[in-house]
């Protein structure tokens, strides 16, 4: 069984985090068998406003199964704060890992939300820091204050651009040009801030045509990214293939790093390795590789299969 990676002082692996309205009890009840690294509870868009109550009285029993299956759990709260304050006291609980918070458009908005989030694990008798979360940049305003919000707690872990709310408050469609400007927006904020970025070139909605979402999933790894949303299984896998590191990738980087050790030992900075100059910046992106491997390895129960 694929064990979770959500645990305290270490960075969350959700190469593929998979969209799950929680009150469809069939695929509530398959979560564990999809292959993603963590199930996203929903409460917002798919969730009519006449079964909000009943959605989120369901939350508890719901991410206690899909956690025990092995997955890391968020929940996907509502914006406005006549929901959310509620949201947010039915979900904070043990078996979830995050809160991802939508339409995040300040640091005063996220906040808000982590002194409800405080409060409902006081109450709930959990550790302190216990809940994480997740920001989604969704509006202009929000992509101007990527930055200050990305600082605005350590609580934040990650960060992501949703495309059809940006689109909507951009005035246009979600096209690759809108994506690209406003996901390396997110990405650069995020990374200067240490936090996690999460997304890709394409609309969450792009799954019938699974050769092209692949091919954006790579371009957005090989750009810094380090997962993405999916809200269908088939989106799984090529998610978790693009964001891994490939079996050569990681027998590459094992070797520059032993040749670079070794030539350290003798006093060298800087060597030739099979035709490449290697000095600290590429051994460092080596070591990086290989520490992703090695939390892929765990999140496999150590064979590295996807």
């Amino acid at each position: 069984m694929a064990g979770s990676t959500a645990t305290a002082g270490a960075a969350p692996l959700w190469r593929s985090m998979l969209f799950i309205p929680v009150l469809n009890e069939r695929f509530v009840a398959r979560a564990g068998e999809r292959g993603a690294d963590a199930i996203q509870l929903d409460l917002e868009d798919s969730i009519p406003p006449d079964r909000k109550a009943e959605a989120r009285a369901a939350v508890a029993e719901t991410a206690a199964r899909v956690a025990g299956a092995g997955r890391d759990v968020l929940v996907r709260v509502n914006r406005p704060w006549s929901l959310l304050v509620r949201d947010l006291e039915a979900s904070v609980c043990r078996a979830v890992a995050a809160i991802n918070l939508p339409k995040v458009d300040s640091a005063e908005h996220l906040l808000a939300a982590v002194e409800v989030i405080e409060e409902a694990e006081r109450r709930q008798g959990l550790p302190p820091g216990h809940t994480k979360i997740l920001a989604m940049i969704e509006t202009a305003k929000g992509l101007e204050n990527a930055g200050e919000i990305a600082r605005a707690h350590p609580r934040l872990v990650a960060m992501t651009a949703g495309a059809e709310d940006l689109a909507v408050s951009f005035g246009g469609r979600p096209t690759e040009d809108l994506l690209y400007y406003s996901n390396l927006r997110v990405l650069s904020a995020a990374r200067a801030a240490g936090v996690m970025p999460i997304g890709y070139f394409a609309s969450v909605a792009d799954y019938a045509d699974l050769g092209r979402f692949r091919q954006v999933a790579e371009r957005s790894a090989a750009l810094g990214f380090e997962g993405g949303f999916c809200i269908h299984p088939s989106q799984v896998g090529p998610l978790n293939e693009a964001f891994s590191p490939a079996p050569a990738e990681v027998e590459k980087a094992a070797a520059m790093v032993a040749a670079y050790e070794a030539a350290k030992r003798e006093g060298c900075g800087a060597i030739v390795h099979e035709g490449r100059m290697l000095d600290q910046p590429i051994v460092d992106q080596a070591m990086r590789l290989l520490q992703r491997q090695s939390a892929v390895a765990t999140r496999t129960g150590g064979s590295g299969a996807l």
